[in-house]
């Protein structure tokens, strides 16, 4: 995604890839295609057909072929293999940042490599339409393996309880996006273990971004709770002064409280937590650690 025509080195690295006989599309060159290949194969993703065709069905291996027709214990092994894969197979959805990476996955990863892996696509570029009908088929169509979505257009408003395992390719500076993005199986009418999974490359701007998502909910955690999360945790008397001119009295004493931090049942306010917050993290050193200069900077030196 990042070597194109107009990067500084791009004819350097395609001749040295020249050199070695590899492709620039090749997953070799991609930890992370190499990482999620590995990832859908534990999960019982496209493995299913390798056994079959271990078994014999493909029959253009001679010693495939031989142990095939011999109808000895091999067959019998493989085809209970692959019922147990199929018993045991996951559903996953794959989440990316850019539409250019599910390109990559889905061109590179699995139309090259693992081709026996049935999947749908649901970004952007799909009209606005067609989208219900594609969580539909997703939904009802036990046989298909992968949906592939991007965080932005797949992070609200769907039910993709079918699938059992979410799988981040890359992640959003926002945690609640990712958040969201994990509740589309994760919701009611899911009967079986959810596990989520990133890929995150080491000593790169990912780190950083996971930093900032641990901080953003840091920051959630402490000034949100079970007080002042919502309309839910008040009574009625607080529900009706939400709509209830208030007296001059009512506006001194709530500035009273706001000078003190309490809410209306003695309580501290986000307000009050927000002052606090200094003890949860430095500003200096949030400004040094993740600032894109710097970070630019280190990798020229």
């Amino acid at each position: 995604m990042v070597l194109t025509p107009k990067h500084p080195r791009y004819t350097e690295i395609m001749t040295s890839l020249a050199q070695r006989g590899v492709d620039l599309s090749d997953i070799s060159l991609a930890p992370k295609l190499l990482a999620l290949r590995e990832l859908l194969c534990e999960c019982g993703i496209g493995t299913l057909g390798a056994v079959t065709a271990a078994a014999g069905g493909g029959g253009s291996n001679s010693s495939s072929s031989s142990r095939y027709s011999a109808g000895g214990s091999d067959v019998a092994v493989a085809v209970e293999e692959a019922a147990a894969l199929a018993s045991a197979n996951h559903r996953a959805l794959v989440f990316c940042q850019h539409k250019e990476m599910l390109d990559r996955i889905q061109s590179d990863l699995l139309d090259r490599e693992m081709p026996g892996v049935s999947y749908l696509r649901f970004d952007g570029s799909v009209p606005a339409q067609k989208r219900q009908s594609i969580v539909n088929q997703f939904n009802s169509d036990p046989s298909i393996d992968l949906l592939l979505l991007t965080t932005h257009v797949g992070g609200l408003g769907l039910n993709l309880t079918s699938a059992d395992t979410v799988i981040f390719v890359e992640h959003d500076w926002n945690p609640m996006m990712d958040r969201q993005a994990m509740d589309r199986a994760h919701r009611l009418g899911q009967t079986r273990v959810v596990n989520v999974y990133r890929l995150i490359t080491r000593g790169t701007l990912e780190e950083k971004i996971m930093g900032l998502q641990n901080f953003k909910m840091n920051m959630a955690n402490a000034i949100i709770n079970q007080q002042n999360s919502g309309i839910g945790s008040m009574n009625t008397d607080e529900l009706l002064d939400l709509f209830t001119p208030a007296s001059t009295s009512a506006v001194a004493e709530s500035k009273r409280r706001s000078v003190h931090g309490e809410n209306n049942k003695g309580q501290t306010t986000a307000k009050a937590a927000i002052e606090g917050l200094g003890e949860l993290w430095d500003a200096t050193q949030y400004e040094e650690e993740y600032n894109l200069d710097n970070f630019l900077e280190s990798l020229h030196s």
